[in-house]
């Protein structure tokens, strides 16, 4: 535990399972934006056990379900900013449930393509 870190603090909590925690985003995305965290304090998505990655991903499914009964998006954004060169500013593993909603952006091509905005669109290659 890192007395430092906001995660370790459990803040916004909605669920908290054995081994990870769901809460809510501070800062939104869309509303029903949820955090899927472990409880032990880990930087890096890929130093979790994999006891944490399974109990994890079964999180995901639970704050789907969550966000379906309150705010019954259109479909979703899942992502894992993993190290400050992607993204990450809190140095705790912690997975984004992201709903979406039809008209919330003008185009949603390329999804979650667009953290580099050059690579966002791309020509379907064919068979």
């Amino acid at each position: 535990m890192d007395s430092d870190c906001i995660f370790c603090r459990r803040v916004d909590l909605i669920h908290q399972g054995e081994l990870t925690f769901i809460s809510e985003d501070k800062y939104p995305a869309s509303p029903g934006h949820l955090l899927i965290v472990p409880n032990r304090h880990v930087p890096n998505y890929f130093d979790c056990t994999q006891e944490e990655i399974a109990e994890l991903w079964k999180a995901v499914h639970f704050a789907k379900a969550l966000v379906e009964k309150k705010h019954k998006p259109d479909s979703y954004n899942i992502g894992i900013n993993v190290s400050e060169a992607a993204g990450q500013s809190v140095p705790h593993t912690h997975i984004h449930l992201i709903p979406r909603y039809k008209g919330d952006v003008p185009d949603p091509r390329g999804g979650v393509r667009s953290v580099i905005p050059s690579n966002r669109t791309y020509t379907k290659v064919k068979e």
